[in-house]
């Protein structure tokens, strides 16, 4: 697909007549193109379409504001796709003829995973704030306030004994498609039918001497296929695929092989931390994390906006990080990319889990941020207790 540039049409008069008819107050995506005007333009997508062979490219400025307004109604792909095939409000912000036909679902995540591929996924967020600031919705100082909440990984939750079996499965599924002539002749028949179809709890035995048997010989097998791949006869870049590397590193986290060269799941005491634990062939990167009563594998999110009264409440940084980094430790990533924007706070409003006492001070006195949060408890036993004396006994003489 290649890349063109197409100028901004202004809305067409039929259909801005039937919108403004059919919408007499307006609607939210019609506000967007009455407050906003040209939001996005297609030369700000050049670097996501390299290429210049292929068919044109659906105009990138409008699926840059479909996956905006698609976003703010909590549509799937289908969805808007639909919306912009038969809603008038939707045609009316896209400056789409009543007759136009419209897109394929399929360009929405394809242009999703062409902004994630270059690396350009703050582009919609960063030109919408650059927008507000020019209309003099969003500026430096003033409070700003930050939370972080789960997001959910796009796999299914597995337990142990499932996650080795369908990493196991995922690496001999990569390997059929890359060589399937040398799978063949490396693995034995009863492996089509163990392996042939998605590994689910409901198909394993109940009983926990059978399961652990099951886990061994799953182990023994996954061993046995990483023996082939880094035999000397082996095509050299069979270490290489991914499903193939995959399969290593979950091996090395859930199994371990004795003195005696018998394969063992590995213990509690001896097994990788959280932060490190594979969950899912399918994602690598997501992690087990607990939050309070909230427990969930996947990602955590940073939610900066500033909230200022008689302005409107608008999100000015989003900071994406594994499930298990602490709060603390995005902090001051915050405050950088928030001044990269220029839209650095006097005050920022935090839960605990984002502050230490050292960081309280310094960020004052270096970027002139007053950090306000609840102060941490006291976990001493003497304020556990309620006995002896605890932190709330004492006091600094300054003098």
């Amino acid at each position: 697909m290649c890349f063109r540039i197409e100028n901004i049409a202004p809305i067409p008069q039929q259909t801005a007549t039937i919108a403004r008819s059919a919408f007499p107050k307006g609607s939210i995506v019609m506000s967007i193109r009455d407050e906003l005007g040209f939001l996005y333009k297609d030369e700000q997508f050049r670097a996501l379409f390299p290429s210049k062979r292929g068919q044109p490219a659906w105009s990138a400025w409008r699926l840059a504001l479909i996956t905006v307004m698609q976003y703010i109604e909590d549509l799937t792909d289908t969805q808007a796709a639909q919306a912009v095939r038969g809603r008038i409000d939707w045609k009316y912000a896209l400056s789409l003829p009543l007759a136009d036909p419209g897109i394929d679902s399929s360009v929405l995540s394809e242009f999703r995973g062409r902004l994630v591929k270059a690396q350009a996924e703050e582009l919609l967020l960063e030109r919408l704030l650059e927008r507000c600031q020019e209309r003099g919705w969003l500026s430096g100082g003033g409070v700003q306030r930050s939370d972080s909440t789960h997001v959910l990984a796009a796999i299914r939750v597995m337990h142990r004994l499932e996650v080795v079996g369908e990493t196991l499965r995922a690496a001999l599924n990569s390997l059929a498609v890359a060589v399937p002539q040398w799978l063949q002749e490396k693995v034995p028949v009863e492996w089509f039918s163990r392996y042939g179809s998605r590994v689910e709890d409901y198909h394993m035995p109940k009983g926990t001497d059978e399961r652990q048997q099951l886990g061994e010989t799953i182990g023994r097998d996954g061993y046995r296929l990483l023996a082939a791949v880094y035999d000397h006869d082996a095509p050299d870049w069979l270490v290489k695929l991914p499903g193939v590397e995959v399969l290593r590193q979950v091996w090395v986290q859930q199994f371990h092989i004795d003195a005696d060269q018998q394969v063992h799941f590995r213990q509690p005491n001896n097994s990788p931390p959280s932060a490190q634990l594979i969950h899912s062939p399918y994602d690598v990167e997501a992690r087990f994390s607990r939050k309070r009563e909230t427990q969930w594998v996947g990602y955590k999110v940073h939610l900066s906006e500033t909230c200022g009264e008689n302005v409107p409440h608008l999100i000015t940084h989003v900071e994406t990080t594994v499930a298990t980094t602490t709060d603390v430790q995005v902090t001051d990533r915050i405050h950088q990319g928030l001044k990269q924007r220029q839209l650095l706070p006097l005050t920022h409003i935090v839960d605990t889990g984002y502050v230490s006492a050292e960081q309280m001070l310094n960020t004052q006195d270096t970027a002139g941020i007053e950090l306000l949060a609840p102060v941490l408890p006291d976990s001493s036993w003497q304020a556990q207790a309620g006995i002896g004396f605890d932190v709330a006994n004492f006091t600094i003489d300054w003098d």
